[in-house]
């Protein structure tokens, strides 16, 4: 068979499962979505041979592939988002728990990779307040033990501001 009889065997054969699966299916809007998806095929069918047919090679897998990888990248970016903000919060809560209350604490972070890797710790002291229990207690020291017990950081990379 001639590559040209494969393509119009394809579009034929997508097409009657396309009506097939019409006439079981019943109205609602999970038809309409499976109706879309066998369009959706119907068109990757359709213009898989062109560009054989221009001279330029064409896999419609790589549609899928790369789409997943993009997926993939936001979930990490995402999912390392939430643990900074996780990390910020309870370092916060738990400085406030010691007496120092309004401390601003900001990661510097790479949030592209798996493995996260935090660079930075910015502490922000201008709008501290001391309440009785922090009193008469070295705060950068209190802070830089509370900051490292939560990451595994050297000091020199904690900078105060404020």
């Amino acid at each position: 068979m001639s590559a040209i009889s494969t393509w119009f065997i394809s579009i034929a054969g997508i097409c009657i499962l396309s009506v097939l699966v019409d006439l079981f299916l019943p109205d609602g809007s999970i038809s309409s979505h499976i109706k879309s998806i066998f369009n959706f095929v119907i068109i990757l069918v359709i213009i898989t041979p062109l560009p054989n047919l221009i001279g330029q090679d064409f896999d419609a897998s790589t549609i899928f592939t790369n789409q997943e990888i993009v997926l993939q990248e936001d979930y990490i970016h995402q999912l390392n988002r939430d643990k900074l903000t996780m990390l910020q919060n309870n370092i916060e809560a738990t400085l406030e728990n010691k007496g120092f209350k309004n401390i601003e604490i900001s990661i510097s972070a790479d949030i592209f990779t798996t493995q996260m890797e935090i660079e930075r710790v910015y502490v922000d002291l201008e709008n501290l307040v001391i309440m009785e229990n922090g009193q008469h207690i070295d705060i950068k020291n209190e802070v830089i033990e509370t900051i490292t017990s939560f990451i595994d950081i050297k000091e020199e990379n904690i900078i105060f501001d404020g």
